[in-house]
């Protein structure tokens, strides 16, 4: 008879969920301390943090109203079995991206002198509804900048970061949102980049047609054929007839929906989210301290020879 005694061992990367708890258990009065530091701290963060106001307008693109790109020309070219392939552009996406363009929006920038509120504000005073200014940076009393003025370029980066244009893919509507510490400079923003992308929109627009209308007029001048100057003459009829239009509409890519409005609660900081990440931080980070501790630092138990005992 043989008999075998043989002592339970356990590989060196196996897990012991008793010793991990335990270790955890060990050391929860540093978890604790770093989760209520880490929240404190949070909650410090997001106190101090400015309030963000957005507004925002909803506009309906009015493509049947604007001028196609191409023109008399289009039609001209349609005469001879030609596609200019530009009847079907959309305006609304076109001005989409004109509103986002750095052309557009340093012009607008310039014209509308909103460099100071663009990167000198230090944060908006709620009891008396004006801005305040970092004097190291500006002083309004003097319209000087204390330095160096900022960039065209930083000021178009700052505005892209504060300013979204999106259109909904179901309804078809646009939406131009702008955040701001002040909510007054946020709905004067928005207006006026709703206001001056129509109006962008329509000298394009206007020149192009009138373009249009010298090109066929030479036309009219250099041919004798009179089937062909009538052509010309209806295709100057239906330019002159954009330009009447555009003249008349003052919303003439968009027209507003839902006008932007002088936001009254901030939409920025979110500060219960910021001190829910910063507790859970705070927790995981003692956890992580914990357990990386015990793994190196706490003693490792000597395990047992494995013992074979044989016999007959």
């Amino acid at each position: 008879m043989a008999e075998q005694n043989q002592t339970q061992n356990y590989p060196d990367d196996e897990i012991d969920l008793r010793a991990i708890f335990a270790d955890l258990w060990q050391g929860k009065w540093l978890i604790l301390a770093l989760t209520v530091i880490c929240a404190a701290a949070g909650i410090v963060y997001a106190k101090l943090q400015p309030d963000i106001y957005e507004a925002q307008a909803t506009l309906a693109p009015k493509d049947g109203g604007g001028a196609k790109t191409g023109g008399g020309l289009q039609g001209l070219a349609s005469l001879a079995g030609v596609n200019l392939g530009g009847e079907g552009s959309n305006q609304s996406v076109i001005a989409q991206e004109i509103l986002r363009s750095r052309a557009f929006l340093s012009d607008f920038i310039e014209r509308h002198s909103y460099a100071p509120q663009l990167a000198a504000v230090k944060r908006w005073n709620a009891a008396t509804g004006e801005l305040e200014y970092d004097p190291e940076r500006y002083n309004p009393q003097t319209a000087q900048w204390q330095g160096a003025e900022p960039s065209s370029w930083n000021l178009v980066n700052r505005t892209r970061s504060m300013m979204a244009v999106g259109a909904n893919k179901n309804t078809g509507m646009v939406s131009v949102s702008f955040q701001h510490e002040s909510p007054k400079f946020a709905r004067e923003i928005v207006q006026n980049l709703v206001q001056d992308i129509n109006e962008h929109m329509r000298r394009l627009d206007v020149q192009e047609a009138e373009n249009s209308i010298r090109y066929l007029e030479n036309k009219i001048q250099e041919t004798s054929i009179a089937g062909m100057q009538q052509v010309f003459f209806q295709l100057i009829e239906s330019e002159t007839r954009k330009v009447m239009l555009a003249h008349s509409s003052p919303e003439y890519v968009f027209k507003t929906i839902d006008p932007a409005v002088v936001p009254e609660v901030p939409s920025q900081p979110k500060r219960r989210l910021i001190a829910m990440v910063a507790t859970m931080a705070g927790g995981l980070l003692g956890i992580l301290i914990v357990l990386l501790r015990s793994f190196f630092f706490a003693p490792r138990p000597e395990q047992p020879n494995q013992a074979v005992y044989k016999g007959v």
